[in-house]
């Protein structure tokens, strides 16, 4: 008997390649595969796609452009090489691929990889650059060593410091250089140093080993938290030949745990050396420049002669230079008094009350003037108004009608001129000097 498949259980080429993909991609996040390089392909966009194969199975690896700059050899076929990268699957093709974020030879080995691919990355970021280290104090107050408490590096630096100079003091923070919590304790250290602000410099000491006893310093977070340190920091940790992360980011490196105390404390004798050298230097400088004054005074005096001598002549100069300006203050003050008396004068003569009374009499008789025109005026233009009064009187239509004439109207109000304009029986209104009446049309004779 056949089971029902419904239709939501039916998947496409599409959804079943991208459920693959994720299974793929959660399952093997992160691989890392040793495998010889074949078919090597660099086409236009500059991506390497290669296959990566042993005796037994292959499997095919891109390298994209941008992560090319931090391969440490060159691809080429038949070159035997450690891959760092994730799987996933090309949906187009359904192949699943190897995406290659770090490459390099085989014989390095795994640390070596995840070092080199951590030296370039931070590199890249500027952490190694020297604009951002910070010069040493010259003479340090006080020294933070963060190390062991039971290795033979401790020893080694305190030992030299003493030599050196023992006033200067050293405050050990006890931490594990090595294996487990180790990453933890340093940065812890580091991070007490800065919130205490208490030391001027701070030392990463530990003694030599391999790569795997050396891990904890090439750690990213422990670069981090240096190159975050507001303290300056030294790194010696192991021989002279061991190179690790965290000697690029510190402002300092120094070959050996010696070798830091040598570059942070001078001795005391080269301190004494120094000053007594200072000292005389300072002490020459100080005579010689006493000499030189010496000298140039007594070269002045020659040259001056008695000083008394010529104050009594500035004596002189100067009763004679205040006798003459005596006598040209009084002068000028003369004169300024009688410019003073002849500005007065024409002042007066420009006096504005003056001027401002005779304003006042020019307008008085103005008005007047003004006042007898506008009388005159108004009785000529009354003598001119009862005239035309009575000429507008004489002619009238009033006067008409008080010397016994009549204004003949009909009903709709025109004047009746002519006596053809009426019909006989028709009423009309005559309008007198006193009333009016109305009038029955009786007879009508022509003009």
């Amino acid at each position: 008997m056949h089971s029902t498949i419904t239709r939501d259980q039916i998947q496409t080429v599409s959804e079943l390649t991208r459920s693959i993909r994720g299974v793929l991609e959660v399952s093997f996040p992160f691989v890392t595969v040793a495998g010889e390089i074949s078919n090597l392909r660099c086409p236009y966009s500059g991506h390497l796609y290669f296959t990566l194969k042993d005796e037994s199975a292959q499997i095919k690896a891109v390298l994209f452009k941008p992560q090319q700059r931090y391969l440490a050899c060159t691809p080429t076929d038949g070159l035997e090489v450690v891959c760092r990268g994730r799987i996933s699957l090309y949906e187009a093709r359904g192949e699943y691929q190897l995406i290659v974020d770090f490459l390099t030879t085989k014989g390095s080995g795994t640390l070596q990889l995840a070092f080199d691919l951590l030296k370039r990355k931070l590199a890249d970021e500027g952490l190694f650059d020297g604009e951002r280290k910070r010069s040493l104090p010259l003479l340090p107050e006080k020294i933070a060593l963060i190390t062991s408490p039971s290795g033979a590096a401790v020893h080694d630096f305190i030992t030299m410091a003493e030599k050196r100079c023992a006033a200067i003091p050293i405050e050990i923070f006890p931490v594990r250089v090595q294996g487990a919590g180790s990453l933890e304790d340093i940065i812890e250290a580091i991070t007490l140093c800065n919130q205490r602000g208490e030391n001027d410099v701070i030392v990463l000491c530990r003694g030599g080993g391999s790569l795997e006893d050396l891990w904890t310093f090439n750690e990213e977070k422990l670069a981090r938290a240096i190159a975050g340190s507001r303290v300056p920091i030294v790194s010696a940790i192991g021989h002279e030949v061991d190179f690790t992360i965290a000697d690029l980011v510190a402002d300092f490196r120094a070959p050996t745990p010696t070798g830091a105390a040598e570059a942070l404390i001078p001795s005391r004798a080269q301190l004494h050396a120094q000053l007594h050298n200072l000292t005389t230097r300072l002490t020459k400088t100080v005579q010689d420049r006493l000499t030189f004054f010496r000298r140039a005074i007594e070269d002045h005096r020659k040259i001056l002669g008695d000083p008394t001598s010529l104050l009594d002549q500035f004596r002189l100069t100067t009763d004679h230079a205040l006798t003459s300006l005596h006598f040209a203050f009084s002068t000028s003050i003369h004169q300024r008094q009688l410019a003073l008396a002849r500005l007065s004068q024409i002042l007066a003569s420009h006096n504005p009350h003056k001027h401002l009374e005779y304003q006042n009499q020019w307008v008085h008789e103005l008005r007047r003037r003004l006042t007898q025109a506008m009388l005159r005026q108004q009785e000529r233009k009354r003598a001119a108004l009862g005239k035309n009064a009575g000429l507008l009187h004489a002619i009238s239509p009033l006067a008409v009608l008080g010397r016994g004439y009549s204004i003949v109207q009909r009903k709709n109000g025109n004047i009746v001129r002519n006596s053809a304009e009426v019909q006989i029986g028709e009423t009309i209104n005559l309008t007198l000097a006193q009333g009016g009446i109305d009038c029955e049309v009786k007879k009508t004779w022509p003009g």
